[in-house]
């Protein structure tokens, strides 16, 4: 039955007009909040991932690595502050931003979450995504990179099943490589997959515990 009147039909061309709509006046606002961090030189990095890749941690080590950068934080999830609270213990600023139901960050949570953080200018402003490779992927924030991490534990065909969320992707990490040994996953296959769906986009194999090519990371952020 159709949710909008309560016909009993489906009407799938005013969904997609919905959705345009949506997306559209996402975008508008994704355009002002690039404005605003441009003028204020923070430079925005969204970080998207399903949920266990290690991307708090990884965030947490980048933070106590770049101890000479000004960090920002902004962590998103559906539920609890736990996330935040491990970033607090860092020494960074950090708001918390929970979606309940919703499966993604968009560009007015993100500018809610920036008037109530205040970064200094010149920071280095991460946004920690709602688990999920799907919707996020959707969503421009007005960030100036985008970058999608994933782990050995996850299986190597992540890049062929979810394209559009690769597609978009400046960056992807590989995480977990310390567990490497360990898991059915083939590093070569997964370059060769991200490559396919997305050119452009660079790998970086890490390990935020262990400290593999962190350097080459903090390269790229820099």
């Amino acid at each position: 039955m159709c949710g909008t009147c309560g016909c009993g039909h489906d009407h799938p061309h005013e969904e997609i007009t919905l959705e345009q709509k949506v997306l559209a006046r996402n975008d508008r606002l994704a355009e002002e909040n690039r404005a605003l961090l441009a003028a204020r030189g923070i430079r925005a990095i969204n970080l998207m991932s399903s949920p266990g890749s290690g991307k708090t941690t990884l965030l947490e080590r980048t933070i106590v690595d770049l101890a000479g950068t000004t960090v920002a934080v902004i962590e998103g999830d559906q539920e609890t502050f736990l996330d935040a609270e491990r970033i607090q213990r860092t020494g960074a600023p950090v708001v918390q931003v929970n979606t309940g139901a919703g499966c993604h960050l968009d560009a007015a949570m993100l500018r809610d979450a920036y008037e109530r953080l205040q970064p200094v200018e010149g920071s280095l402003l991460f946004v920690e995504n709602v688990g999920n490779l799907v919707c996020p992927a959707l969503f421009d924030l007005g960030e100036a990179g985008k970058v999608v991490i994933i782990s050995v534990t996850e299986g190597t065909d992540k890049p062929l099943k979810y394209p559009y969320m690769f597609a978009a992707a400046d960056l992807v990490l590989v995480n977990k490589l310390d567990l490497l040994p360990y898991v059915d996953f083939d590093l070569g296959a997964c370059r060769k997959y991200v490559a396919t769906v997305n050119p452009k986009a660079e790998l970086i194999a890490v390990s935020a515990t262990r400290g593999d090519n962190l350097s080459r990371w903090y390269e790229w952020l820099s």
